[in-house]
């Protein structure tokens, strides 16, 4: 009985900008029972090319609302994150804007880790941030 209630949950699948999902291969976001995965988030515009190149608070800002458009999509919020990755390749930039998390994380802040990178998939991008999300 246990494995056929396990079987029955199937992945669901969300694409954001479906057809730079598609050009790079990935998805930016899977939903399993209660358990979310999302992809890393970067400050791109829809046809996948950075935005707010050089500006690195812009970039964190537009990581956010592309993160709550995801959280929004599965009727979550940020107070359902269990877990934030971030990478930068300027930890410094980083913790001089990380303040800005107090305006997303209202309630109390999630686990995780903040890494220092060489770079990240595009030049021009300063920060990603990927999540883990229990949806109670």
């Amino acid at each position: 009985m246990e494995n056929s209630k396990i079987n029955s949950k199937k992945p669901e699948y969300f694409l954001l900008r479906p057809e730079v999902e598609k050009a790079y291969g990935y998805s930016y976001a899977v939903k399993i029972d209660r358990d979310i995965k999302i992809s890393g988030a970067v400050s791109m515009d829809d046809e996948g090319n950075p935005s707010a190149v050089g500006d690195f608070l812009q970039q964190l800002k537009n990581c956010y609302t592309d993160l709550r458009k995801i959280l929004n999509h599965y009727g979550c919020s940020f107070d359902d994150v269990v877990k934030e990755n971030v990478f930068t390749t300027d930890m410094p930039l980083f913790l001089e804007h990380a303040e800005y998390r107090t305006q997303i994380y209202r309630n109390h802040f999630p686990t995780g880790s903040w890494l220092g990178v060489k770079e990240l998939a595009l030049p021009g991008l300063l920060i990603e941030i990927e999540l883990e999300v229990y949806k109670i």
